[in-house]
């Protein structure tokens, strides 16, 4: 990935992340429309696996370009919130938990009191991890990573693991799926909402400094995305 270095390139890449996955579900929508009886059911098992995979795929690319964007900021430890602050210094609380010699105890701290005033260095490859299994844990960790609010998503934990998780599991697994077009078809619209507000907060968040602890007062930024 690009680094990017400011908002402008921020927005570029999310929009180019949810636009090609905008698209390739609304195509999709036209070919299960398009298609007989028999073939809609294959296709409509074939879709449920592609709506998890952009699911997965995009949560995951955008929460990195987010933690790009701030790491080129170049913000010092104490500037940052709380969860960045973590990612930085994640490396160092886990010789705490782990080690059993006060050596690195003391070695630790010294390293913790000092970085403060060092520049942020964010670890961001290893933070976001989804193991295949974008489950709403497995979300609220990489929310929480990030800084993310994920109240506005609590709603659709039940759609993220039973309507769209567990339904690619059985696909997965060999199971058969109890999902008529009309289903598929809100369910897509389901993930297409969800893609978009994760696009959106992340912008808000990039947009209002809400990385740092005293974040700058600002309109909130509005994506523009067309709907399918």
């Amino acid at each position: 990935m690009t680094k990017i270095h400011n908002l402008s390139q921020l927005q570029t890449v999310l929009d180019k992340e949810f636009s090609w996955r905008l698209k390739e579900i609304a195509n999709l929508k036209g070919a299960i429309r398009q298609q007989s009886s028999l073939s809609e059911k294959t296709l409509v098992r074939a879709g449920v696996t592609l709506l998890y995979a952009h699911w997965e795929g995009f949560v995951k690319s955008a929460a990195l370009a987010y933690l790009d964007f701030v790491n080129s900021q170049g913000h010092r430890y104490d500037e940052l919130t709380d969860c960045f602050v973590a990612l930085g210094i994640r490396k160092r609380l886990g010789e705490l938990v782990d080690a059993k010699k006060s050596a690195l105890h003391i070695a630790a701290i010294d390293f913790i009191r000092t970085a403060m005033s060092g520049r942020a260095e964010l670890r961001a490859k290893s933070a976001i991890a989804t193991d295949s299994n974008l489950n709403s844990a497995v979300f609220e960790n990489i929310a929480a990573t990030i800084g993310l609010n994920i109240a506005a998503y609590e709603l659709r934990f039940n759609l993220i693991d039973e309507s769209l998780l567990a339904r690619r599991n059985r696909i997965a697994h060999g199971e058969y799926l109890d999902l008529d077009v009309g289903g598929w078809r809100n369910l897509a619209d389901e993930v297409v909402s969800l893609l978009r507000q994760v696009k959106n907060d992340i912008e808000n968040s990039a947009t209002l400094s809400k990385f740092l602890r005293t974040s700058t007062v600002a309109g909130p930024h509005q994506a523009s995305a067309s709907g399918i």
